[in-house]
């Protein structure tokens, strides 16, 4: 991102990205917000500062997706509801769809429940792999899919909803194998259903919510979004569904 902010606090029309997140998590009605920091932590504390509902939880080291989850772990002892996790740099989320899959898992109560996509190209992303009776089997990442499933469309985005227990259960039992030597949240959903646990996918995310932030290319393409959002939407802001 040639920045040396911490990435969520790169700002997206004026504001850090994080803030939206933030928004759309606020419109769900959470009941609590946990903010995972790690580089430069002092600098998100400090732009989060005014938002009285967020507890900051440190990663000193930073050791993948699945380490930055299982840092929270004494934080999510005894909890025994829901607890929905996305990324801070996606700042495109929709709090309409978060509360649509967080309505599902209330109604249907599996382990884990995926928000996913469809996304004409999805390259660079992990797709979702069905068995033969559209469930879901797995995830699998661009660098490690056959051809057959590159051509897949459903993508994961970080979007996921876990019962709290099935979480804790799932975060001992993933291991650093790969070459990165990280821990692997999407390695969670995997864990879950080689137990016997009941694992959705639910291709609800908008595809607006499919933009992605990892070059200025794409915060340009997202900025754009939004001012293009901010003329059609009237009244609404920002925050709001983008169709």
């Amino acid at each position: 991102m040639k920045s040396e902010l911490p990435k969520v606090l790169i700002e997206v029309c004026g504001r850090p990205m994080i803030d939206y997140v933030l928004d759309a998590l606020d419109a769900t009605q959470v009941d609590r917000v946990l903010v995972v920091v790690g580089y430069r932590a002092d600098l998100v504390r400090e732009a989060l500062s005014g938002r009285p509902r967020v507890r900051f939880i440190e990663q000193t080291e930073q050791l993948g997706t699945g380490h930055a989850v299982m840092v929270c772990r004494e934080s999510l002892a005894g909890h025994e509801g829901a607890v929905l996790i996305v990324t801070g740099d996606s700042p495109l989320a929709q709090s309409d769809s978060l509360r649509t899959l967080l309505d599902e898992f209330d109604r249907d109560r599996p382990a884990c429940l995926i928000g996913t996509a469809h996304k004409d190209n999805p390259h660079g992303l992990g797709r979702i792999v069905r068995d033969e009776r559209g469930e879901f089997e797995r995830i699998v990442e661009e660098k490690d899919a056959s051809d057959a499933q590159r051509r897949i469309t459903e993508v994961n985005m970080s979007c996921y909803v876990f019962a709290s227990p099935d979480l804790l259960f799932a975060l001992e039992r993933i291991r650093p194998a790969n070459t990165q030597a990280e821990y692997y949240l999407t390695d969670c959903p995997g864990v879950l259903k080689a137990a016997g646990r009941h694992v959705r996918a639910l291709p609800i995310l908008k595809p607006i919510e499919t933009l992605s932030i990892n070059t200025r290319d794409e915060l340009a393409a997202v900025e754009a979004a939004l001012r293009l959002s901010r003329q059609n939407s009237g009244r609404r802001t920002i925050t709001d569904e983008i169709t």
